[in-house]
């Protein structure tokens, strides 16, 4: 199944692999960014209902980055390897 998502989202994924070891990786920055992206999602869902509600369907333009930033915190934190997770915390070496 890991394989089937990671092949799904491989265009996300390709963008935050990298050849160069992972020199600032830890283990929390990626359950991290799954917290992270799933309170995004969440607030994206309830944008959605609020902005539908209310009948202001511009309000959908903010639930739509908020999920895209949910996704991909999501994807490259449970299916990312430790390159990538490192890569959107940033190199700091």
């Amino acid at each position: 199944m890991k394989s089937f998502f990671t092949k799904l989202f491989s265009p996300i994924l390709n963008l935050f692999e990298t050849e160069q070891p992972a020199a600032n990786y830890k283990p929390s920055h990626r359950l991290i960014l799954i917290v992270v992206g799933s309170l995004f999602t969440l607030l994206s869902s309830a944008l959605c209902v609020i902005a539908i509600n209310s009948g202001i369907l511009g309000g959908l333009f903010p639930a739509l980055i908020f999920f895209a930033v949910g996704l991909v915190a999501l994807v490259v934190g449970s299916l990312g390897s430790d390159n990538a997770v490192a890569k959107i915390w940033g190199n700091k070496s």
